[in-house]
């Protein structure tokens, strides 16, 4: 076999992070894949730092490796984590079959990463097979993020979700992976706290005005189904109407009318399944706010084929109320991307499926020359008046292919500015940005806009005009 003729030695790919999470297992976490009480299998867990971790958690996490666990329970669970193992494996075909049997093993959802071809310059080796030998003996495969979501699909038969780049999840029924969408899109779906009885009929009130209907009572939690349970359905309903704003209960309905939509438009990029499939939110919205869900349907491909419009994307970013709009892209800041006209949010939407929205992103980049959309990284947005660039990640919806940058070991990195355009006009932070904007093009700052892109070339308008920053106020320099 290939192994023993240059002696791969896989245990060395298995590093110690200091007992946190991986960054797959964090994102499942974070995705509501992995929950307490819930039993997770991470089949070659390596050192078994996410198996230790997640039962910190409250998880049933059990974890197999050849290695290290290799007496470890193989047994079917709801959860399977299969983190970065295909990309260590230098066979082919038994890569595929290490696929395979995590995606038996999974009951609900299988959960795959890898390593992605933008790490090439972090790995030491040469060509070897379809991947690198290391100088440590031991092998790389690394995936573009399209590659790994299709041979996902490829070795499962199913329609696969990108979670994150290099993070694919794999589900095991249409249910389960519409309901995943579903939170993934549909991000009001919250109820609040409730105690007693009158804290529950505010939470009530608080879903209707935004929801835009009345819920049912599988569809509360199941708390404050028990707190409601002694009062009758037309009492319930008097205090609701009572209680209830008309004009945010209108508004309701038009935010999960649109909200509908843009689930139905992103679930035919995905594939789309019968309405029985949906989640139960989803059916009662269809019903509450659509003829039928024939018609729903129907509208919601109109919305997907609008995307392919230029003139039709290039006019929602002219009417948006959010974003800096240049010659080629929109720019969205991420709190006010739930306000870009739901075209635009189908935009975004569609290129995180194809290739996963990072974790770590500050504004996305919309082009409207082309379709791509780039999530940039800017860690100091709030505390920096011009922050710097840390990384770029962009997927191009016509090939999907990816790209990813990383500018922190850059002398010269890009920065922004006039930061508020780039925000909701209420967002709280708004109104400082705008008066910095606004001291600065006084002084003159903004004269040359090719000259103060970058650290240097703004720092050196800075000197030349006489200003300096402190926080977000701009100041004379001392001579």
């Amino acid at each position: 076999m290939v192994r023993e003729r240059w002696g791969s030695d896989r245990r060395l790919t298995a590093i110690s992070r200091g007992g946190g999470l991986s960054v797959p297992a964090r994102q499942a976490v974070l995705d509501k894949q992995v929950l307490p009480g819930l039993t997770v299998l991470d089949y070659g867990c390596g050192r078994g730092e996410d198996v230790q971790a997640l039962r910190r958690m409250g998880c049933e996490a059990v974890g197999w490796d050849p290695f290290y666990q290799p007496d470890g329970h193989l047994e079917p669970s709801p959860v399977v984590l299969l983190t970065y193992v295909l990309n260590v494996i230098e066979d082919p075909d038994e890569r595929k079959w290490t696929l395979q049997q995590a995606w038996e093993l999974a009951c609900t959802v299988l959960i795959v990463s890898a390593r992605l071809t933008w790490e090439r310059a972090k790995v030491t080796g040469e060509e070897f097979g379809d991947g690198l030998l290391t100088w440590r003996q031991t092998f790389q495969h690394l995936y573009g993020a399209g590659e790994l979501r299709s041979y996902v699909e490829e070795v499962t038969g199913v329609r696969a979700v990108s979670a994150s780049p290099g993070i694919i999840y794999a589900f095991k029924d249409d249910t389960a992976r519409l309901n995943y969408l579903a939170r993934r899109i549909i991000t009001d779906d919250q109820w609040l706290s409730s105690d007693d009885t009158t804290s529950a009929i505010a939470s009530l009130v608080d879903h209707v005005e935004r929801r835009g209907r009345a819920p049912r009572l599988e569809e509360m939690p199941l708390p404050m189904a028990q707190q409601l349970g002694h009062l009758r359905a037309s009492e319930v309903h008097r205090l609701v109407r009572e209680s209830a704003d008309p004009a945010r209960v209108e508004d309701g309905s038009k935010r999960t009318t649109l909200n509908t939509l843009l689930f139905l438009a992103v679930e035919l990029f995905n594939g789309r399944g019968p309405f029985t499939s949906l989640p139960l939110t989803v059916q009662l919205d269809i019903r509450a706010f659509f003829s039928s869900y024939k018609e729903a349907c129907r509208r919601a491909d109109r919305l997907l084929l609008k995307l392919r419009d230029d003139t039709y994307v290039r006019g929602a970013m002219n009417a948006s109320a959010v974003g800096k709009l240049t010659p080629t892209a929109l720019y969205v800041h991420r709190r006010a991307v739930e306000q870009m006209p739901t075209v635009l949010r189908l935009y975004e939407h569609c290129a995180s499926i194809a290739a996963g929205r990072p974790q770590a992103w500050t504004v996305a980049k919309l082009c409207h020359r082309g379709r791509a959309v780039s999530w940039l990284d800017y860690p100091d947005f709030d505390s920096d008046p011009h922050p710097r660039l840390l990384t770029s990640y962009q997927v191009d919806l016509g090939t999907f292919e990816t790209s990813h940058h990383s500018y922190g070991e850059r002398d010269n990195r890009p920065l922004l500015h006039r930061k508020h355009e780039f925000l909701h006009p209420d967002d709280p932070d708004a109104a400082k940005y705008r008066r910095l904007t606004d001291s600065e093009a006084r002084a003159g700052l903004y004269a040359h806009p090719h000259l103060i892109g970058t650290e240097n070339g703004w720092e050196k308008e800075l000197t030349r005009c006489g200003w300096v920053l402190r926080g977000h106020r701009l100041v004379r320099a001392r001579p």
